[in-house]
């Protein structure tokens, strides 16, 4: 990725946000319905179980900050930090592939360590 700006990173700037907010509907809509996403405690293949996956995490947000969202027309890198029940400084990092619009693929990037110290299920 040599562009600081396109059309995936600012899909990926607006879904980022959404998810980060809480609006887990509106950061949905970004999502391709046959999305594979990679990530530290599983792949998940398709929009329902992406969102089985993000919404346990979006809806237990107690505060957050993008840090920085980069990409170009076809693929974005965003990184983020959480404050959430389990760490004050749950830091993040996404890499997606945009196609037609919407996310098709994301590589999802953290530690599990701070979830599973707390007791948490690292499934979702």
């Amino acid at each position: 990725m040599t562009a600081t700006s396109g059309s995936a990173q600012k899909i990926a700037d607006e879904y980022v946000r959404a998810w980060l907010d809480g609006d887990i509907k509106k950061a949905l809509s970004f999502i391709a319905d046959d999305v594979v996403c990679e990530a530290p405690n599983g792949r998940f293949e398709g929009l329902d179980r992406y969102r089985e996956f993000l919404e346990p995490f979006a809806s237990s947000i107690i505060s957050s900050k993008v840090i920085g969202v980069l990409g170009d027309d076809t693929h974005a890198a965003s990184v983020y930090t959480t404050e959430v029940p389990f760490a004050k400084d749950f830091r993040g990092m996404e890499y997606l592939t945009v196609k037609d619009g919407k996310i098709t693929h994301v590589i999802s990037v953290f530690d599990l360590s701070p979830m599973i110290q707390a007791g948490g299920n690292p499934q979702h």
